[in-house]
């Protein structure tokens, strides 16, 4: 068997066994565990992370805009509803959040925090692209609708024929 063969036999596995949709549902879920338990963190806590935050300077208005962001767009990801808006969501967020929060290069610890931003923020983007794959709650609904819409077509072609004989 040559290598091409190979190669063949094994995407076709791959293929088989839905690899690539198992590996975006592992993604998916790693990459939305820090934001949904971040967001609880914030929530359980609201009293001491608020004030944490005002020291920061962000207001109550922007905090309580961050823990919803946190779990509605996590929960998105995570069930693969509105993935790609989701992910889009929380990239735009991880972005503010190192540039806002985690310049101060000097201080190895702030230049990892910036760093992880970053390679979250790409993380999300490139789900953002590649969608939520087949076991998400996006590739049920978007099935059901594809499904419901053949249908209609099967029953508006079944009139259409009915009332062809019924005319004559």
């Amino acid at each position: 068997m040559t290598l091409n063969e190979r190669a063949a036999k094994l995407h076709a596995l791959a293929t088989r066994l839905y690899v690539r949709d198992l590996t975006l549902l592992a993604g998916r879920l790693l990459m939305s565990f820090i934001f949904l338990h971040e967001g609880v963190t914030l929530a359980t806590h609201f009293d001491g992370a608020a004030k944490a935050m005002a020291a920061q300077g962000v207001g109550l208005p922007l905090f309580v805009a961050t823990i919803a962001l946190q779990l509605g767009a996590g929960l998105s990801v995570a069930t693969g509803v509105l993935t790609r808006l989701g992910a889009i969501g929380l990239g735009l967020f991880c972005l503010a959040t190192a540039t806002l929060f985690h310049t101060n290069f000097a201080s190895q610890s702030e230049l990892l925090n910036f760093e992880k931003d970053l390679a979250i923020a790409g993380g999300m983007f490139v789900l953002a692209v590649a969608g939520a794959g087949r076991i998400s709650l996006d590739w049920l609904l978007a099935r059901t609708l594809r499904q419901r819409q053949r249908d209609r077509e099967t029953v508006a072609l079944l009139l259409a024929v009915e009332n062809q004989f019924s005319q004559r």
